[in-house]
Formats: C-alpha cells, structure tokens, sequence
C-alpha cells in the first residue's frame, strides 16, 4: 500500500496553474505603466520631499519624537489588546478629548487608522435597508465602507449639491447618510460643506466628512473644513480625520455627537475586533496636536506654500490645480508620461507623488505636489526647478 499522498488535481479547462492569471495581469500592468513597486527608503535621504503627507512638517519635530518615546518606555510597544480589553490608555482619552475640543466636536474615538475609522462609522451608522450617498472621487476607505455597509450606494458627480439632493428626495430609505471628503485628496479642492449640510437636514440625512486632509492645514488653526463652514459641534454632522498627515503620527479618528461616538463602541467592528493604536503614536499624534493649538500659523504657513508651488507650476506653463489646502495636482495625461516625470523630478532632487489609475481615471494622470509647512523659499525654487526640468 502506497504512503504517498496524491497528488491534487490542479488542473484547469486551459491547463496550467490555477495563479498563472497572476502574471498575465501583471504584464498587462506593465504595458500599461501601471506597475506599482515597493521602493524602501532610508531614514536619512538627499533631496526634497513632496510625496509625503507631513503637511506640518512635525514628523521629526523633536517634541514629537520625544513624546512617543517617552510612551514607548513608559507602555511599551503596543497597545496589547483592542481598546476594549487592554487596548485603551489614559493616552488614548487625553487625545480623543484634545482632538474633540480643537475640531468643535462634542466626543471623539481613536482607531487605529483613518481608513478603518471610515469603514467603522458608515458600516456603523447605515446598514442593509439604509443608503449612502457618496461623491464620485471620495477617498477609497469610503468607497471600501460603502460596498461593506450593504446599503444602497448611489455615487453622485463630484460636489453636485442638486445632485445629493434629488438621490435624497427620491429615496425610500428612511436612513440616509451623505459621506464626502473635506479636501479632496488629488486635486486638493473642497466640498461645498455648508450646502450639503442643508440638504442633508433638508431631508432628513446625516453628513459625514473625513477631513483626513483639512485636519491642521484648513481653517482658523487648522481646526479643518467643518469648522471653517460653521459646522462644528452640529448634531447631524460627523467627522473622521487621520493622524497620520498634519498630526505626522499614525492612526484615525470619528468625531461628532456623543450618541455617535457611543453607538460605535458597542457597534463599530473595526473599533471592536481590532488591537488599539500603539501608544507612542498616540503620544505622537497627542505632542503634534498641541504644537498646532500652540502655534496656529503653521496652517496658513502650508497654504501659502501650496498656493506659490501652484503659482510657479503655472507660470511655467503646467496645468496645475488651485489648492485649497496643501496639495497641488500638476496634470500630465497618460500614465506611463506621468510615470516617467515623477522619475525625472527624483533625478533633479525632488519627490513627487505620482497619481496613476486606478487612483485616477484613464487619461488624468497627475503629480501630486504636497506642500508643507516647513518648506523654505529655496525648497520652492527647488521644487519648481525639477518640474521645469521634468516636464520640458
């Protein structure tokens, strides 16, 4: 009798292996210029970074540093549990409470990234018999959250008020929520937010609004798009932000009514069934949040300088969009070209993000030039050299 294990039948109606998809996609992904590759970088590199989401410039800000290091001898180096059997510290309440307080809200939850944070508060908030109503070029943690949700999606046309509003009217949901980015995260624009907000009470609709990107950089203090548009503290509008841009720390956040906040504890399943935020990032992103209250300018600082790299695109004859926060998107069309002038930018120095599709649609790919602010005027002359040189 044989001990040998049979051999699985792998067999397919073409033959072959049943992963060999695999490499055709990926060639596929080459000829098109869409093949992405990891690229580690040192923590020491030659050159300016405009790739990077440090809008304030305070990821290496020595208060910064020294507080999560301070948290990581004092808690070690993970949270050990979800934040409902070991994973929430006083560090945790502190910046919930902080973070509360500086955007206008009445509560605040820390999860352990922007993205989950989204796919928590709408999976939590609009479920099967409920419907969501999403712009068309809202971040992919809110597109990811609307398939989860198993609501009724419909996707409207980028900031169309009149569009929001006739989905509205027309539905037969009793549960509707409207979810939109504050400042879009490539072409750096920002939500009609006050017009969305009446259409939503208009109708009986929640708005929800990550403000991953107006977080620190949009506002009065960079206390974001939301309390820039009168809205804060609205008992029918609710928040989400990242840590992990302005604040140069890691994790996310929902924040909005307290009801919200404590529905999403018992409700929120990536809240629930995921470890806590270790606790040097919450020190971390705790230490940013205080210099921004301290020092308010730093908003207007990575404005302005958003503006000037938009300006000098411009004038080099570069279509480039009008931020409304920190990021810039310079148009290039085709994304192998797009490809190719982000690399010529490297060589001259500088490091630009490359927007290809599926981030994009065919046809519109971009550089994506974040500003930050730190950024002297030599690092915009700079930045402006190597696109001139990039793209001639």
């Amino acid at each position: 009798m044989s001990t040998e294990s049979p051999t699985p039948d792998r067999s397919l109606p073409g033959g072959g292996h049943p992963l060999d998809w695999l490499d055709l996609r990926e060639k596929e992904r080459e000829e098109a210029g869409l093949r992405r590759r990891l690229r580690p970088r040192e923590a020491s590199v030659d050159g300016l970074d405009l790739a990077g989401n440090d809008y304030l410039g305070l990821t290496r800000d020595e208060r910064v540093i020294e507080a999560g290091v301070r948290a990581l001898r004092t808690w070690g180096g993970g949270s050990t549990g979800s934040r409902l059997v070991t994973g929430s510290t006083t560090l945790h309440a502190g910046l919930e409470a902080e973070l509360a307080e500086h955007m206008g809200a009445e509560a605040a939850l820390v999860f352990s990234s922007g993205y989950l944070a989204n796919l928590g508060v709408i999976c939590g908030l609009i479920g099967k018999g409920g419907l969501v109503v999403s712009d068309a070029i809202n971040h992919a943690s809110i597109v990811d959250a609307c398939r989860l949700s198993r609501a009724r999606v419909a996707i409207t046309p980028h900031c169309d008020v009149e569009a929001v509003a006739r989905v509205l009217a027309e539905r037969a949901e009793e549960r509707a929520l409207v979810a939109v980015d504050a400042v879009f995260s490539v072409d750096g624009d920002i939500a009609p937010l006050a017009e969305l907000a009446a259409v939503t009470r208009r109708y009986g609709a929640v708005l929800l609004v990550d403000e991953a990107h107006g977080l620190g950089v949009v506002g009065a203090g960079g206390r974001g798009a939301v309390h820039a548009a009168g809205l804060a503290g609205a008992d029918d509008v609710v928040l989400t932000a990242t840590l992990s841009k302005a604040l140069g720390a890691q994790g996310g956040a929902v924040l909005g009514p307290r009801r919200v906040v404590e529905h999403l504890v018992d409700a929120a399943r990536s809240f629930i069934f995921d470890t806590g935020l270790a606790p040097a990032s919450v020190a971390a992103a705790l230490a940013a949040l205080r210099i921004l209250r301290a020092e308010p300018d730093l908003a207007e600082r990575v404005r302005a300088n958003a503006r000037a790299l938009a300006a000098g695109a411009r004038a080099a004859g570069l279509r480039a969009t009008a931020p409304e926060g920190a990021v810039t998107s310079v148009l290039v069309g085709e994304a192998r070209l797009a490809f190719d002038t982000a690399a010529r930018c490297a060589e001259a120095g500088v490091r630009v993000g490359c927007f290809r599709p599926p981030s994009v649609p065919d046809g519109i790919s971009r550089l994506r030039l974040a500003a930050r602010a730190d950024l002297t005027s030599a690092d915009l002359e700079r930045a402006l050299t190597a696109l001139r040189y990039a793209t001639s």
